[in-house]
Formats: C-alpha cells, sequence, structure tokens
C-alpha cells in the first residue's frame, strides 16, 4: 500500500459549490428581542463551509457624546427593501443560506439592533455576502434611528 492518498477535489460544477434553491431562510423586523443563535441556526446548511454573523447592538456614544438610549422606526415598505437587497446579495454570491433580522422600538445600551448571517461553500465569499448584506441593509432600508444624548438632545439618523 502507498503513503499517498488522493481524494478527489470537487470543481466549482459540483452542486454545494453553487448558491442553494432557495437560501432566504429568515428576513424579519420585529418589536422583541434579536436571537444570535437565531440568526446561525437559519443558516445552517451542510454544503456551507463558512458562516459570516454580523451583530450590531446599539452602543453608548455617538459622534463624541453619550447616549442614553434609541428607538428604531421603518417604514412599512422595509421587510420588502430587506428581500430586495437579500435577493441581490443571493444573486451576487454562492450563498447557501442568508438571514437577516433588524428590531424596531425602544431598545437599551448593549441591546441587539441587527443580526445577519450568510453561509457560503467557502469563508471568502461567506464575509463579502455578509458585508453586503449588511453594508445594504444599513443604507438602504427604511428604517430610522432616533438617539437620545446624556446632555438631553436628540437626533434622527436615517436610511
Amino acid at each position: 500500500m502507498s503513503g499517498t492518498h488522493s481524494r478527489p477535489v470537487p470543481g466549482r460544477d459540483h452542486p454545494g459549490e453553487q448558491a442553494a434553491e432557495d437560501p432566504i431562510r429568515l428576513l424579519e423586523i420585529r418589536d422583541t428581542p434579536l436571537s444570535v443563535d437565531e440568526v446561525f441556526a437559519a443558516v445552517g446548511d451542510a454544503a456551507a463551509g463558512g458562516t459570516a454573523l454580523f451583530v450590531g447592538t446599539v452602543r453608548s456614544h455617538d459622534g463624541g457624546a453619550d447616549v442614553d438610549g434609541l428607538g428604531y422606526s421603518a417604514h412599512p415598505s422595509a421587510e420588502a427593501e430587506m428581500r430586495r437587497i437579500a435577493e441581490k446579495v443571493v444573486a451576487d454570491h454562492p450563498v447557501r443560506a442568508l438571514a437577516a433580522v433588524h428590531r424596531v422600538g425602544d431598545l437599551a445600551i448593549g441591546d441587539l439592533a441587527v443580526v445577519v448571517a450568510v453561509s457560503c461553500p467557502h469563508r471568502g465569499e461567506a464575509f463579502a455576502a455578509c458585508r453586503k448584506l449588511i453594508d445594504d441593509l444599513k443604507h438602504e432600508v427604511p428604517i430610522w434611528k432616533h438617539q437620545t444624548f446624556s446632555d438631553g438632545t436628540e437626533e434622527w439618523v436615517g436610511a
């Protein structure tokens, strides 16, 4: 018996290297606390070699000022916009599974505001797809943030 062992390396034509037929598993805007475990579980896929997950939290400062809390509001079209963005990410990357959940309502410092995850055949693809997903959600989905600062001032920040 020889000491070498070779195993076939699948090419890009293998079904596991392609985008899944229906990769959008979870897209939602909700007023209840978000779960990293729920989003991570939604993108589980046996053909995925890489899963990238992004968690956006409410931070205690913005623009050099202390933040006491904030609220998020969404336009009625926000979930449809999330779907449009998710479909574009799926069209441009070999996504096996994708999930995105954004919170609305009043949030405290440290609360989860958004959780997105993407699974792809390889880690580089997963990182790229996840970054595109969160960047486009942040810039294009009509969700507005109302920040309250410790000095009593307020500010609206919108998509």
